[in-house]
């Protein structure tokens, strides 16, 4: 195992051809605050799983200790604004892949965005995270080597067939169906070749079980982008289908399969499949495939549930709604917009009871840091582009409006707030399919976690519940000591 401080002297230490093409390490003179060590994996060992393998019982071991020595230790107190108020804040979930910190955002495996940005794989100098290396940083927490990275590509390329069962099933919707509803039904018609559900039934003893969960999730997020291509060339294309290549890397391939050949586009798809990728558990996505996997159902069948889950209009589903309001904003004063004007539009749109999408978030209270990158894409990319000229302003005008309101936690931009621009750019203006897009990005991270739910034996989810009655008289009683 070799050590390295920081991620200026990672960027020079690999170049490889992949494919045909070259994968660099991303360069750059970023100094971060806090001096932090990158580990980084300088076996030649480019099987993913076992790399798992020899991880597993160490991991498994320390679970034991944890729970052995401090399994009474309180990590907090729950209030009656919890129990009523979505469960906000509750600490009630072992989730490893990635932790969102309220102040700094999200961290996948202790590495913030730019982090990742400068120690993962990229296809080109400089350029963006590769997907495969993130998925290996998620299910490791290792730093992959150009080796493995390349080995993972290819392993997800042989396994990315998809049965024409599944098509059919797809087929016998109507093409006007909402994407998502498509979107789970594929998958749902993928499950039937579950190798968890027929070793399970075989019989398997419980500590094997995070190996035929490792090869459904691999399988399945293999095969998410040529159900979501499928949808999107039927719904929107004309059913005319275009097959995949070997020589690109999945997100590459992926908005190749849904008719995008603009290296940039590549690059978009590259940056959004890393950081949709997870956002630790408690969502309602992520705590969805956790739920459902944990009386043993299969990858399908939890995943499956997820994405009904993020197709909520509350969760997801929001991504659509940003870019069409965005546009609204447009046909009603223009792209030359001026500030007053938009103030005007954006209390216009709050007296009316809407809210305004892309802003706010259940954790953050600051801006999001993948809103943060994807904006710097834009400035890389699409300077001049009008809807993103748009969102700049919002970025300004929003915030302070949201804060007089004084209702509001947290007034900066979400993800959300960008996403929906940067695709519409490059040519992807469908916004009904954009949750789509954010399901497949977010099977690397809820599958990761799964595969380590398995692995470490956790148990099938069941909090506690409590009436109207009894939470009153609970209080009352409270109140009674108290007085």
């Amino acid at each position: 195992m070799v050590l390295f401080r920081g991620g200026t002297v990672l960027s020079k230490l690999y170049s490889r051809v992949v494919s045909g093409q070259f994968i660099l390490v991303r360069q750059s003179s970023t100094s971060y605050h806090s001096v932090r060590w990158l580990q980084v994996q300088s076996a030649p060992q480019e099987d993913l799983r076992a790399q798992l393998q020899e991880l597993i019982p160490e991991q498994q071991e320390r679970l034991k200790k944890l729970k052995s020595e401090y399994g009474k230790v309180s990590v907090g107190d729950v209030t009656v604004d919890m129990v009523i108020g979505g469960m906000r804040g509750i600490k009630g979930m072992l989730w490893d892949t990635s932790l969102l910190d309220p102040d700094e955002g999200i961290r996948f495996r202790g590495h913030t965005i730019p982090e990742c940005q400068n120690v993962l794989p990229a296809a080109i100098f400089g350029g963006e995270p590769l997907p495969e290396g993130m998925l290996w940083l998620l299910l490791t927490g290792k730093v992959p080597t150009m080796e493995q990275v390349s080995a993972l590509a290819k392993e997800l390329q042989s396994r990315a067939k998809v049965p024409d069962h599944a098509f059919k099933v797809i087929d016998s919707l109507p093409e006007t169906a909402h994407p998502m509803t498509q979107f789970t039904t594929g998958i749902m018609a993928l499950q039937v070749q579950s190798e968890f559900q027929k070793a399970y039934e075989k019989g398997i003893p419980k500590t094997k079980y995070w190996e035929p969960t490792y090869e459904d999730s691999l399988n399945l997020i293999a095969q998410l982008p040529i159900i979501a291509s499928y949808i999107y060339r039927r719904i929107f294309k004309g059913g005319k289908i275009i097959p995949s290549s070997d020589s690109l890397d999945y997100a590459a391939n992926f908005a190749h399969i849904l008719g995008f050949n603009d290296p940039k586009m590549h690059e978009l798809m590259r940056l959004y499949v890393t950081i949709h990728s997870d956002h630790e558990g408690g969502n309602v996505s992520a705590h969805t495939v956790r739920l459902v996997g944990s009386p043993l159902s299969d990858p399908y069948l939890a995943f499956a549930a997820g994405m009904n889950g993020l197709a909520g209009p509350l969760h997801g589903l929001a991504n659509q709604e940003v870019l069409r309001w965005i546009k609204s904003v447009v046909v009603e004063v223009g792209t030359d917009v001026t500030t007053d004007q938009l103030k005007e539009y954006v209390w216009k749109t709050l007296k009316s009871g809407q809210v305004v999408p892309g802003f706010g978030h259940g954790v953050l209270r600051k801006t999001d840091p993948r809103y943060t990158c994807q904006r710097e894409f834009a400035l890389k990319y699409m300077p001049d582009d009008p809807l993103f000229k748009v969102v700049s302003q919002l970025f300004e005008v929003v915030p302070p409006i949201l804060l007089e309101l004084g209702k509001v936690k947290n007034p900066w931009p979400n993800v959300d707030a960008h996403s929906g621009v940067l695709l519409n750019h490059f040519g992807l203006s469908e916004d009904r399919f954009f949750t789509v897009l954010f399901g497949v990005s977010r099977s690397l991270g809820t599958l990761s976690q799964l595969i380590w739910d398995r692995a470490l034996g956790l148990p099938l989810e069941r909090p506690k519940s409590v009436t109207m009655d009894w939470l009153q008289s609970y209080c009352n009683k409270a109140a009674a000591v108290g007085a």
